[in-house]
């Protein structure tokens, strides 16, 4: 099987890319998706709060989903459901496997990866204590609340405050049980400051912060944890533990990167995202495999990701059409000071059209600060932000003229604080 593009994972990464690519003027496109149905992991997201830069108006996740996948099915763009890929190789040949067509390969001018990211395990955080029943990830406790319609527990602790965790305590309460707490082993929520008021606030469910969970009860089923407050080295604190008793605790302790078939593909790995290094094209390390959405690293908005996998399906297509240009002088973005990470990685300057974002993530909170984009000894843009929050990214647009200049070999972004 031969196809020009295509695109694995049929979430809105992959919805967006294939969208777009056909636009481009692509015919002959493939979206593969391992799960029963089109949308991602927004076919379980029934809250509000989609769409509102994309659509300019708020909808539920499924709804959210369920535009792109209208859009794809009226534009006539094949898909696979129910399949899995198994391999890829940098010649761009993937090997898959479904229960209609049995082992196929596919071999396609350009991929596109968007295949999301997925929750980090109690195993990936070491709290001591037995395996008991009643320990889910909030995106497992949420697909069974929502999807399923089980609801998990009556008296719920939630361990870390990302934005499933915080949507998943408001979800809870409106469904009868009882959240006690929720924990989060830094000083700052990991989630959107709007999950915090609207889903913890509104709800008088107290955020704990600069604590964490260091035992579990109970054999069978869990009969409660024992939270205790940590020190700058994230170490309990002795004499503050505080027992509370629980029939289930929910882990919401961050998302990594779904990339074990990047890795066969040898595409190469950015050790802080866990996504593949992009460049402006989001077009990764091995020519014609581009990536995008939670993949290359994990976004706060669904919103963002659609813009970001518009831009890669734009460029899949132009790579089909031999309209992408390789430009021997590639600047490279570096995070400076209180900046966790950038992307894209790279920017070829003369793929460039207008504008190019450089979406990153600041490593604390700080106030009254500015963002700086520096390039050698030279400012060329500076942003002032009342408040930066790593659960928030931000967004810094650079003109194409600003990259025109032929002694600019990197950019570093940094946080400066002013006095």
């Amino acid at each position: 099987m031969d196809y020009d593009i295509v695109v694995i994972g049929g979430g809105p990464a992959g919805l967006a890319a294939a969208i777009e690519a056909k636009k481009e003027g692509i015919e002959n496109i493939l979206v593969i998706e391992r799960d029963k149905e089109l949308g991602g992991i927004l076919k379980q997201c029934i809250h509000n709060g989609f769409g509102l830069h994309v659509f300019k108006e708020e909808l539920t996740g499924s709804q959210y989903a369920e535009r792109f996948i209208n859009e794809l099915k009226k534009m006539g763009i094949e898909y696979k459901l129910d399949t899995m890929v198994l391999d890829i190789n940098k010649d761009k040949t993937i090997s898959s496997i479904n229960g209609i067509d049995g082992f196929i390969n596919i071999n396609a001018k350009a991929i596109v990866l968007a295949m999301g990211c997925r929750e980090r395990p109690r195993g990936a955080i070491s709290i001591s204590g037995t395996r008991p029943a009643g320990i889910f990830t909030a995106g497992t406790a949420q697909r069974f609340i929502n999807i399923e319609g089980y609801q998990v527990g009556k008296k719920v602790v939630i361990l870390g405050s990302g934005d499933i965790g915080l949507i998943m305590a408001r979800r809870l309460m409106l469904e009868g049980a009882e959240v006690e707490a929720v924990v989060e082993i830094m000083p700052y929520s990991s989630g959107l400051n709007r999950n915090i008021v609207q889903c913890l606030h509104d709800f008088d469910i107290p955020l704990l912060l600069n604590h964490t969970v260091i035992e579990i009860k109970g054999k069978d089923r869990i009969e409660g944890v024992v939270v205790a407050e940590v020190d700058e080295n994230k170490n309990p604190v002795i004499g503050t533990e505080r027992y509370y008793e629980c029939d289930t605790l929910l882990l919401s302790v961050g998302l990594i990167p779904e990339n074990e078939l990047s890795t066969k593909a040898e595409v190469e790995i950015h050790p802080v995202t866990g996504g593949p290094v992009v460049n402006e094209s989001m077009e990764t390390s091995v020519s014609g495999i581009f990536a995008c959405g939670n993949v290359v690293h994990v976004h706060d908005l669904v919103d963002n990701v659609t813009m970001e996998s518009l831009k890669a399906g734009k460029y899949a297509a132009k790579y089909v059409k031999g309209e992408l240009k390789e430009d021997d002088r590639t600047i490279e973005t570096i995070p400076g000071e209180g900046i966790r990470y950038i992307v894209p990685q790279k920017i070829r300057v003369e793929n460039v059209e207008d504008d190019i974002s450089l979406f990153m993530r600041v490593t604390g909170i700080y106030k009254n600060s500015k963002l700086v984009v520096k390039k050698n000894d030279t400012v060329l843009k500076e942003i002032k932000k009342i408040q930066l929050t790593p659960g928030e990214m931000e967004e810094i647009i650079l003109d194409r003229e600003m990259l025109k200049c032929k002694d600019i070999d990197n950019l570093t972004v940094y946080v400066e604080s002013e006095v």
